[in-house]
Order: structure tokens, then sequence, then C-alpha cells
């Protein structure tokens, strides 16, 4: 048996949008069951997102420790930001957000898996490169505002991540999925086989 995820979409008979935000919306879809019968499903639509394992040459990755209001906490996370234009490529994005949260840039680029975030109640697709060739990048560094203001950077050995992650001290989604998977990819096929940096996204289609 291949296990693998499979495109099906249930007909919708009505659908409402009562919220609209600045970057997400919240829909609601009248969607016909297999029985026949019909249920109303309340998600937030979102543009997708991208981020960023970023190793370098002493095994440590990039991270920051922003706030996040939702949950009253300052999370550790990896570098990430929304895909703020329909249709853009995502290693450009991801590329951007390396640079704009860590002033880094990264010469070997590769995803390292893609995700639903939360598919039970939000659209959000992520794509989770892995960089490497890691070097300062040049010029001023990125003005920040509002949250990213207050962010601390640092450089953590993946292996204390791997750590704290299955200990319970850490626990944004993408750095959690990033520093597994890394870790998966290494005692599997190896890095050099992970998918190229241009891999097709079914999930949010673009422009190469």
């Amino acid at each position: 048996m291949q296990v693998q995820d499979t495109p099906e979409e249930w007909r919708v008979v009505a659908t409402d949008t009562p919220f609209t935000g600045n970057k997400t919306s919240v829909r609601t879809d009248d969607v016909v069951m297999p029985d026949g019968s019909v249920v109303r499903r309340d998600y937030q639509v979102h543009p997708g997102s991208v981020a960023v394992v970023a190793l370098d040459e002493q095994d440590r990755v990039v991270l920051l420790k922003q706030y996040r209001h939702p949950v009253r906490q300052k999370l550790w996370e990896i570098p990430a930001g929304l895909l703020d234009v329909p249709g853009e490529n995502p290693l450009h994005a991801a590329q951007r957000e390396l640079y704009e949260e860590a002033h880094v840039k990264a010469e070997d680029w590769r995803v390292l898996t893609d995700v639903y975030t939360t598919p039970g109640g939000c659209d959000e697709a992520v794509r989770i490169f892995l960089a490497r060739d890691l070097s300062e990048a040049e010029g001023e560094r990125f003005e920040v505002a509002e949250e990213e203001a207050d962010m601390e950077l640092a450089r953590v050995p993946l292996a204390d991540l791997v750590r704290g992650v299955l200990a319970g001290e850490l626990h944004n989604n993408c750095l959690v999925v990033g520093v597994l998977s890394l870790m998966a990819a290494r005692t599997g096929d190896g890095l050099d086989a992970l998918r190229p940096a241009e891999a097709p996204w079914p999930a949010r289609p673009f422009e190469a």
C-alpha cells in the first residue's frame, strides 16, 4: 500500500466569508458529506508560508525568539514568513525572510518538507527549506517593527534542539517539524537526496 495524500474536493453548496482580516479571513462552507447530508465547516483562509532551517558549518541552526500573542509566550522559531503575493516563488520568499529576520544568506537550498499546519481548521500550507553554506548578508540590516523589534537571535546546536523538542521545551510548529525532518533526512538517504529548492508545490502553485 502506498501511503500518500491525494487531492479530493467534496461539493460545496453554499459559502460565506463572515470575517476578512489584513492577511487572512474566515470562510464558512456548507459541504455535502458522503451520505448526502450537508454540514457547515468554518476555517481560516491563509495565503501560505515559508520557513527556513538555516544550518551553519558548526551544525548550529539560526533561531529567533519572538512574542506570539495568541499563546502568550515567547517562542524560539526558525525564520519564516507569509507568501504575501499570490503565486510568489516560495524560494524567493524564503531567501527574503532569512535576510530580513537574520541578515543571513545561503548558497545551498533544498526543500526539507511541506506541511499543512492545522488542516482541520485552516488551509495554511508551509514549505520548509534547508539552507546551507551560510554567510552574513551584505548591506544594512532590515528595519523591524512591532513584535519583531523585540526579537532575539541565536545559533543553537541541532542536537540541543532535538533534545528540546522531545522534552516539550520547544513548541513552534515549523521549528519542530523542520528540526526532526532534518534529523530524519540525515539518517535516511542524506541531505543531498532532498528535493531541489524549486520542486513543485501543488498546495501553493508558483512561477519558477
